[in-house]
């Protein structure tokens, strides 16, 4: 009971899941992903990530504040009357040779949240010059949790560059799935107003975007969006686009995928056949399969690069392997350098 509870989407216990699992699979060897020969095999040491120097994550959310948003939980479930930028203060672990993180039982914590705007054109100002790296989160996460899964996937895949987590409202409970459906696909516009900040600005870098569940059905939406607005020229200024475990119905994401011109090609899918959680989804949505949890050929036939993962999910759920498996980061490591100069 206690390892299917910290495997839970949204759940941060006194171990983390990236701490538990990347431990357990540190301690069973490198693994290769299926259909993914040469991606995650090497054994290269990569530099620091930027957040080791700074820990600090820019937050942009459509979640209404509490206490303004400067006393835990700082932001709630409901939905906002206006976009929230802010940047989130974390600490992180220790890794110290006789510290708690050098057994792998350490973890990040947020420190603080110190709103800067509601206004998503400070954006690039406070991004600056670099390539940026969005979080978008799923089903059934809280403020702090997302936050903390954008910070533990920068740095496990050493991303250098300014983070960014992009929270929409969700309820983070079991049965909200419709509630947390709703408020994703409500906040496609102000996601899409986000990109449009980062794209548009002339000393930018490149916009990368990992999007996990339910997040990238909302991602998708405001790239069809983006692209509606700017059209071919602005795919230069997108890098990598993830996405985690879609939760997608496959009708919907080939419809969309057909709107976004070479935007698709940018796309890379990172699908597990056993990911139960997308099974749960499945049904609720009335037997039909998720992207997510589709066959590698049938997604693949849509022009999108993918990335078979169920050989790694030895887990309950593995629906969170882009946290959890050090060979699923190293694939999202890898498409973020093949986009970037």
């Amino acid at each position: 009971m206690i390892v299917r509870r910290l495997l839970q989407p949204g759940s941060h216990h006194s171990v983390s899941r990236r701490a538990l699992l990347g431990g357990l699979v540190s301690a069973g060897g490198a693994l290769a992903l299926g259909g993914c020969t040469g991606l995650g095999a090497t054994g290269a040491r990569y530099d620091a990530s930027s957040l080791s120097a700074d820990p600090t994550v820019l937050v942009t959310t459509t979640r209404k504040p509490v206490g303004g948003g400067r006393t835990k939980p700082w932001f709630g479930p409901e939905r906002a009357t206006s976009m929230t930028v802010a940047r989130a203060r974390l600490v992180a672990p220790d890794e110290s040779r006789l510290s708690l993180a050098s057994v792998g039982l350490g973890d990040w914590r947020l420190d603080r949240i110190e709103p800067v705007s509601a206004d998503a054109g400070d954006l690039a100002a406070q991004a600056g010059a670099g390539d940026v790296l969005i979080y978008v989160h799923g089903f059934k996460q809280t403020f702090e949790t997302a936050v903390l899964d954008g910070a533990h996937l920068s740095d496990g895949i050493k991303f250098r560059g300014r983070t960014m987590v992009f929270s929409w409202p969700s309820k983070a409970g079991f049965f909200d799935y419709a509630y947390d459906r709703d408020s994703a696909m409500w906040s496609r516009d102000d996601f899409e107003r986000v990109l449009s900040a980062l794209v548009s600005a002339p000393s930018g870098g490149r916009v990368n975007i990992v999007a996990h569940s339910m997040g990238t059905m909302l991602t998708l939406e405001s790239l069809r969006q983006l692209y509606a607005r700017y059209g071919d020229t602005v795919t230069g200024r997108i890098g990598a686009v993830v996405f985690a475990a879609p939760d997608i119905d496959m009708d919907v994401f080939s419809s969309a995928i057909q709107r976004i011109g070479p935007l698709a090609g940018k796309i890379t899918v990172i699908a597990a056949t056993n990911d139960r959680a997308l099974a749960l989804s499945g049904q609720i949505a009335g037997g039909m399969t998720r992207v997510g949890a589709a066959e590698k050929a049938v997604i693949a036939r849509l022009g999108v690069r993918v990335v078979d993962a169920s050989a790694e999910g030895w887990g309950i759920i593995n629906h969170d392997l882009f946290l959890s498996n050090a060979e699923v980061q190293r694939v999202i490591r890898r498409s973020i350098d093949g986009t970037t100069a």
